[in-house]
């Protein structure tokens, strides 16, 4: 069973994979990074100072001045701010790896060679007997 294990685990498609996931787990750290950081500041700033981040809506008692305040107080809260930059961050992610396999399909796919012609038809094939006896005469 261990021998079964090694070949499995030392085949190219599992180690593919694997690297695969380590990229991927860091380019989600860099779109969410770009998100957070670069895009939605000036999104808010547009929309007069809102901080996605920090939008919530409380559902209990109370009043709080920011998510974290309502986190720490235990109040229930639905954080729309964050699902909006992870709804970003989704598209973003999405956009990327549709380019990446776009790119991928292009290189991998061969032009077609081109179709070899139709073989003649019986009317052509008597024009061209007629055309070759009338060379011999």
């Amino acid at each position: 069973m261990l021998k079964e294990f090694k070949n499995f685990a030392l085949r190219g498609n599992v180690i593919d994979l694997a690297i695969g996931v380590i990229i991927g787990a860091a380019f989600g750290a860099i779109v969410t990074s770009f998100v957070n950081d670069i895009i939605m500041p000036p999104i808010g700033v547009l929309l007069g100072g809102v901080d996605f981040s920090d939008l919530f809506i409380n559902l209990g008692p109370g009043d709080y001045p920011s998510l974290a305040a309502a986190k720490d107080a235990g109040a229930p809260v639905i954080a729309y701010g964050s699902f909006v930059n992870t709804i970003i961050n989704f598209l973003i992610i999405a956009f990327a790896i549709f380019i990446t396999i776009k790119q991928v399909n292009k290189l991998l796919t061969k032009p077609a060679a081109p179709a070899a012609p139709p073989p003649p038809t019986k009317s052509e094939v008597l024009l061209e007997e007629i055309r070759d006896l009338l060379k011999r005469k």
